[in-house]
């Protein structure tokens, strides 16, 4: 179904009382689409949607309504009437619900929970923000290593409702600590009398619960896993992180990056659903620390007055050179970044990689001067011609130069590089363009 045929269906149905009678149409739904199309919908008639279905699936479909959506419900819905749902979440689903809530909500969430499922939540969300701890979940597959294959795909069966994933196994001695892994493709190849101690991998690749999430991200995609087993301090296993944790993990890191690049700071919330004022705080900043630091171009703007005096049609030229010298560092820059933020490259290679981007900065500059001395020849003459060329061919190169730099030097005092891109380069290089084109231009002018 449709999104806006699903959408307009749940409404017919809320106008006309009949809720009750849509189940059926449901069945080929997503959970995922079902969730997104419940977000059109003030609280109440969400709930009154969201209960027509059966509990299991309820809670699958609350799992994927947005984290504002939930902690909403959360608030207006009662305890009597949410926690069956909760009870219903995963692990990992019903901690991020957890930690969003305020004390005197979680206060209240927890007598609704069974002794068992409260100190699974407790545990869950004890782990700081931002490691394996705070995104892994407590379903995982058990198998015991001195059962037979069949008795292993027994207890599989059987387990398999309740459990994140039981593409992989996992298995702990007594005191819990890591033994193996052992996969349920080669458990169902395997004669079914075979112990499950031979199909054992004993050094599975696994994570610390401390570990930012990440590397943990880097590590599943490194390695295609579907699960990525989480240990303490004392290698005994108290989770796994899902392949799909790890895309959100990916998908919240990139857009942080994407907005650290236009200097803006961490939103905790979507775009469409912050207020005026976060938005505000969150751009500010930047913006008023960029102005100053313009400044520096006025003034170098102001200190060759005497020189744009004499040469007016210099003036026509320098929006294009600080522009392409804000440009070329931007695109080294993003480069950079996005090279540091994956591991392809390392502090140790600044000095290759400053050496390479000189060969290509100075191809790119070489280039834009044959573009534009044409230009400058019709606008000012032979020496503005020549001025124009000389500065548009260095003001790439220090505008490339400076982006690609820039990101190693804020890594090498443990800063996010992120915030080298975007306004912080493209500031600088025009502060470099301004003073490089009036510099050159009153050397070579005789003034």
């Amino acid at each position: 179904m449709d999104y806006p045929v699903l959408v307009e269906t749940l409404r017919s149905a809320l106008e006309s009382d009949s809720t009750h009678l849509i189940r059926e149409q449901l069945e080929d739904v997503h959970p995922a689409d079902y969730a997104a199309a419940l977000t059109e919908f003030v609280p109440s008639d969400l709930w009154k949607l969201l209960t027509v279905l059966p509990r299991a699936d309820q809670a699958e479909v609350f799992g994927y309504l947005p984290a504002e959506v939930q902690v909403e419900l959360a608030i207006s819905i009662s305890r009597r009437k949410l926690s069956p749902i909760i009870r219903q979440m995963s692990s990992d689903e019903r901690a991020d619900l957890f930690n969003r809530l305020t004390d005197e909500q979680r206060d209240s969430l927890l007598p609704a929970l069974a002794h068992a499922e409260r100190e699974d939540l407790l545990r869950l969300t004890a782990h700081e923000e931002g490691t394996a701890g705070a995104i892994m979940t407590s379903d995982y597959a058990l198998v015991p290593p001195d059962l037979t294959v069949l008795e292993a795909l027994e207890v599989l069966r059987r387990e398999a409702p309740d459990k994140e994933t039981i593409y992989s196994s996992y298995v702990v001695d007594k005191a819990r600590q890591l033994i193996g892994v052992v996969s349920l493709r080669d458990l169902i190849l395997a004669p079914v009398s075979m112990q499950v101690d031979e199909l054992i991998n004993h050094d599975p690749i696994f994570a610390h619960v401390d570990m930012p999430q990440e590397e943990v991200a880097a590590l599943i995609a490194k390695y295609d896993l579907l699960a990525l087993p989480i240990i303490n301090d004392e290698h005994q296993m108290v989770g796994i992180v899902t392949y799909d944790d790890a895309m959100d993990v990916v998908q919240q890191e990139a857009t942080e990056d994407f907005h650290k690049t236009a200097t803006i700071g961490k939103l905790e919330s979507s775009v469409k659903d912050a207020s005026i004022s976060l938005l505000y705080r969150k751009r500010v900043f930047w913006l008023v620390l960029l102005v100053f630091g313009n400044i520096f171009s006025g003034a170098g703007i102001a200190y060759f007055e005497e020189t744009i005096a004499s040469y007016l049609a210099l003036l026509f030229f320098l929006p294009l050179l600080i522009a392409s010298s804000g440009n070329a560092g931007a695109q080294s820059g993003t480069l950079m970044v996005r090279a540091l933020a994956t591991g392809d490259i390392k502090l140790r290679d600044w000095g290759s990689l400053l050496a390479k981007e000189c060969l290509v900065a100075g191809l790119l500059g070489v280039t834009m001067s044959v573009a534009v001395v044409g230009l400058g020849y019709w606008r000012g003459g032979y020496d503005i011609a020549l001025v124009v060329a000389f500065t548009m061919m260095l003001v790439v190169m220090v505008g490339s130069l400076i982006g690609l730099s820039l990101p190693f030097l804020l890594s090498r005092f443990n800063m996010d590089p992120a915030t080298a891109s975007g306004p912080l380069i493209t500031s600088i290089a025009d502060v470099a363009g301004v003073l490089l084109y009036f510099s050159i231009a009153t050397w070579y002018l005789g003034l």
